[in-house]
């Protein structure tokens, strides 16, 4: 693996045959998750590419060239042109091996694959989920010198982490940005001495043995586990949805309904959460329009009353968006007439989406209780149905979802924990 600067791109990359190319940055979590990945997967595949490191805060007139706007970015290239498109952010070892898989023969993957050996590592508690309530966990565990790793398939923070801003953090006069709130969560938690495995594909977990196999090959073994997973929102699956997700679109009214002060909002859904939600944001909103599937709202009736009787608020029924699209500073949902087939188009500042939440359970099938909505089932220690199994945050079966919740959830099963393993 070597390093370089712009002045040598012509002569190691566009003259160097295969290569993979690493912008990074400096204070720049992503890059860090990267880097082992990077340096291990050169021992593996750098008889054949090239493996190039080129720190892009200096380099920044190339990265532009190269359309390269976020650290880290990897770039492929063979034969001086670029190949495999870019992989940017959290980005996992399994996408960096399809690209250089890509650049090879089959029969030369097939013998540099033969000689990956499988990989263990023993701690005392695995943590599943980088999000409030697994932070919280890790930091309490390390605090109390309990050997722990947290493995996440993303980077660290959770929902917090796309939210624009919190304010109703504990401790914080001035509102939080989302991103940096879950950052020192993070950084602290890594730096008490928890072991980082983020960014990762989890290809299997044995919650019985408390092994949790990532990326097809390391197999982590643990005394106690503790499962951290959350929730995924349900999309509209409309075009636009995810590229505007905390940029326009959000899916929590409690974060980001005080941003939304005198400005017009859209609603998506008719549910309990959904009108409730509603109900919520019209304390900040000057006008509020609901989109609603059917033609009439699922909510109970005390709350559709109240949604009902406020001047702010309109409800379009037998409606759907088909797409969201930003125009300047504000949000244009498109929206069709489910019975009509007519389309037309919602001006707004603001989108929030709340057609359910699903918690982020498959990796355990039926092996524990679960409620009626699929949530994980604990007791007061945050212990599930399995033995030396725990469950905390949004994951788990419980009244109020939130920051402060998750981080209670996370110290209650540490605490818990610590004590067992003493």
């Amino acid at each position: 693996m070597k390093e370089i600067d712009s002045s040598a791109f012509e002569a190691e990359v566009l003259n160097g045959g295969k290569v993979v190319l690493d912008f990074y940055s400096t204070e720049c979590p992503p890059c860090e998750a990267l880097a082992s990945k990077f340096e291990d997967l050169s021992k593996l595949y750098g008889a054949d590419v090239k493996f190039i490191k080129i720190f892009r805060q200096q380099n920044r007139q190339l990265a532009e060239t190269l359309g390269v706007k976020s650290s880290p970015t990897l770039l492929f290239f063979d034969g001086g042109k670029e190949v495999a498109g870019k992989l940017a952010g959290g980005i996992k070892r399994g996408d960096i091996i399809k690209s250089l898989d890509s650049m090879l023969t089959p029969e030369r993957v097939k013998e540099i694959k033969s000689v990956i050996k499988p990989r263990f590592s023993e701690f005392d508690v695995i943590i599943l989920g980088a999000g409030p309530g697994g932070l919280t966990a890790g930091l309490y565990l390390c605090q109390a010198k309990v050997n722990t790793v947290l493995i996440d398939p993303s980077l660290p923070g959770g929902h917090v982490s796309t939210t624009h801003e919190v304010s109703n953090y504990p401790g914080f006069i001035e509102p939080q940005a989302g991103y940096m709130l879950s950052h020192n969560m993070s950084e602290q938690t890594k730096l008490c001495g928890t072991v980082y495995k983020v960014a990762v594909d989890i290809t299997s977990v044995d919650l019985e043995k408390k092994e949790v196999v990532i990326d097809e090959y390391e197999t982590v073994r643990a005394k106690k586990l503790i499962i951290a997973t959350g929730t995924t929102p349900n999309l509209t699956g409309a075009p636009g949805e995810k590229e505007l997700k905390g940029k326009g679109i959000s899916y929590c009214a409690t974060c980001d309904g005080k941003y939304m002060d005198g400005k017009e909002v859209v609603v998506i859904g008719g549910g309990n959460s959904a009108v409730e939600e509603a109900d919520y944001l019209t304390r900040f909103a000057s006008k509020l329009t609901i989109v609603h599937q059917l033609d009439r709202l699922t909510a109970n009736k005390k709350a559709q009353d109240k949604i009902f009787a406020n001047p702010k608020v309109s409800v379009l029924f037998n409606s759907e968006p088909r797409a969201f699209v930003k125009a300047g500073d504000r949000l244009v949902t498109e929206i069709e007439n489910l019975v009509t087939k007519e389309r037309s188009k919602l001006y707004s500042d603001g989108v929030f989406i709340f057609i359910g939440m699903k918690p982020n359970t498959s990796l355990f099938g039926n092996r524990l209780n679960y409620d009626k909505w699929g949530y994980i089932v604990t007791d007061d220690d945050m212990k599930t149905s399995m033995e030396g199994v725990y469950a905390v945050g949004d994951v788990i079966s419980k009244k109020y979802r939130q920051i402060t919740t998750a981080v209670a959830d996370g110290t209650i099963a540490a605490m818990a924990i610590s004590k067992e393993l003493d």
